[in-house]
């Protein structure tokens, strides 16, 4: 099902609600995007752990289907390029209003980096969420991943709080907490 057609030449790009024929694929993504982003920060047992808990087909199953989360797929020239996960009516430490969404995910594959199909996926999310009456959008991104905190800087999100995210029984990764007040 077509979502969107953003001011790329709609042959180059669409986004897509994840459905149960895509598991495999996104898992397959979703497994590469985040190794790409967070595998160099952790020893390769503790990244392996994470995503075995984590990154499984029955876990996304499950999470495509709970009503507040929404999964979109990414797509650049027909090929599966990245995905997201937004989480509505999602409250947040550091942020007074509860009607606020969580962009839990937002990954595209390093191939295509620079090429302005992060801004296109964020905007999706972010005309999403206002869709559905929320009053901004907040999430953890690492402190060392500099390219992240310059996108999200550039979509005016503020550094508002901090998170420790867990990797693994022994290993965790300072996170800054970022709002995007609507």
């Amino acid at each position: 099902m077509l979502l969107s057609i953003s001011n790329f030449d709609s042959r180059m790009i669409r986004i897509e609600k994840v459905g149960h024929e895509d598991l495999a694929e996104l898992t397959s993504v979703a497994k590469e995007t985040f190794i790409q982003s967070h595998g160099h920060n952790a020893n390769t047992a503790d990244i392996q752990l994470y995503l075995d808990a984590n990154y499984t087909r029955d876990i996304f199953k499950a999470e495509i289907n709970q009503p507040n989360a929404a999964y979109r797929l990414l797509f650049y020239k027909n090929e599966m390029v990245g995905y997201s996960k937004i989480v509505f009516d999602q409250p947040a430490a550091n942020v007074e209003v509860k009607n606020i969404a969580k962009l839990a995910r937002i990954y595209i594959l390093e191939a295509f980096h620079g090429l302005g199909l992060g801004e296109e996926l964020f905007n999706f999310n972010m005309n999403q969420a206002k869709e559905k009456n929320q009053a901004g959008i907040w999430l953890f991104t690492w402190i060392e991943n500099k390219r992240a905190i310059r996108f999200y800087e550039k979509m005016a999100f503020k550094i508002i709080g901090s998170h420790d995210f867990r990797i693994s029984e022994t290993h965790s990764n300072p996170n800054h907490q970022m709002y995007l007040a609507f």
